[in-house]
């Protein structure tokens, strides 16, 4: 198969985008969110649930009117990236535009940096450090585009990470168990309901891990898995959550979740992973897709 040599020109409007990116994703709620949280605050019952609703929906529309930040936590910046297969890329010079776009963003806006060194909390003051950005890499076929998914992941939401080996015996069950127990007594009123939800289930530790992270933070609010069971399954755990009371910012109510968002993957006989990550309620996200001449789309 012949591919496309990416021309330098390409590089450059990568390093651009991951710039426009992030700041757009800190600003601008993608328009599934918003139907969301307009959705929960129609169909929210009680008076100190609605009120909460509220406070978050005007939290947007001043945002949006000012052209500010929605949530002051400029978060762990990721970059989903896929590249199609028909092109030709330098990735050492890939990624570098994507940590440089990174930083310009933080320091041109400029933005504050949440990104630490774990021990000594060496702050660069630019978002990035040693393997930060968070940059995964996937492919796509008979394509010669790249796609930039940016996440800017909060850290009230990051805290709240659990993964639980299971054991195959306890079935269908113990995943369940092990999800609603998980919301009710750990994560609970930490970051910032109603959440989307990201599960994990099958293949291995860090696999299942990556997964709830994909389901939390790549699929758009209301997109359900395109497997029927798996579906079914995103159906039944948001109901279950929402039964749970936590309600809009842990006050109480019938909004804990907005979305239930499943992956998962064959695993080994003997074990059976069940992930949860958790994405605050406001969703935040941008993408673009580019062309290998440089010609640019720029969305959610």
């Amino acid at each position: 198969m012949q591919k496309r040599e990416a021309p330098e020109s390409l590089y450059q409007t990568v390093e651009e985008l991951c710039k426009e990116l992030y700041i757009k994703a800190l600003k601008d709620l993608p328009p599934d969110v918003r139907k969301a949280m307009n959705e929960a605050y129609a169909g929210e019952e009680t008076e100190t649930g609605k009120q909460v609703l509220s406070t978050m929906l005007e939290n947007i529309k001043v945002a949006d009117d000012n052209k500010c930040l929605i949530c002051q936590d400029t978060g762990i910046p990721i970059y989903f990236v896929k590249i199609g297969n028909k092109l030709s890329v330098d990735f050492v010079r890939l990624e570098e535009a994507i940590v440089k776009g990174c930083q310009r963003a933080t320091v041109e806006h400029p933005l504050r940096s949440s990104v630490v060194s774990p021990f000594k909390r060496q702050n660069h003051q630019n978002s990035s450090g040693y393997r930060i950005p968070s940059i995964h890499y996937d492919l796509t076929q008979d394509s010669e585009q790249i796609e930039i998914l940016m996440v800017p992941k909060g850290s009230g939401s990051e805290n709240m990470s659990f993964l639980k080996m299971l054991i195959p015996a306890e079935g269908v069950r113990g995943v369940k168990r092990f999800i609603l127990e998980t919301v009710a007594k750990n994560i609970g009123a930490n970051p910032c309901p109603p959440y989307v939800v990201g599960i994990g289930i099958g293949g291995t530790a860090d696999m299942c891990l990556k997964m709830a992270k994909l389901a939390a933070v790549t699929r758009p609010v209301g997109v359900r898995n395109s497997d029927p069971e798996m579906a079914a399954f995103e159906e039944e755990m948001l109901g279950a959550i929402n039964q749970l009371g936590v309600g809009p910012m842990g006050l109480g109510g019938l909004n804990t979740a907005i979305a239930v968002n499943v992956e998962h993957a064959y695993t080994h006989i003997t074990q059976n992973p069940v992930a949860i990550n958790i994405q605050c309620w406001p969703a935040r996200r941008a993408r673009a897709v580019i062309e290998a001449d440089g010609q640019h789309q720029v969305g959610y």
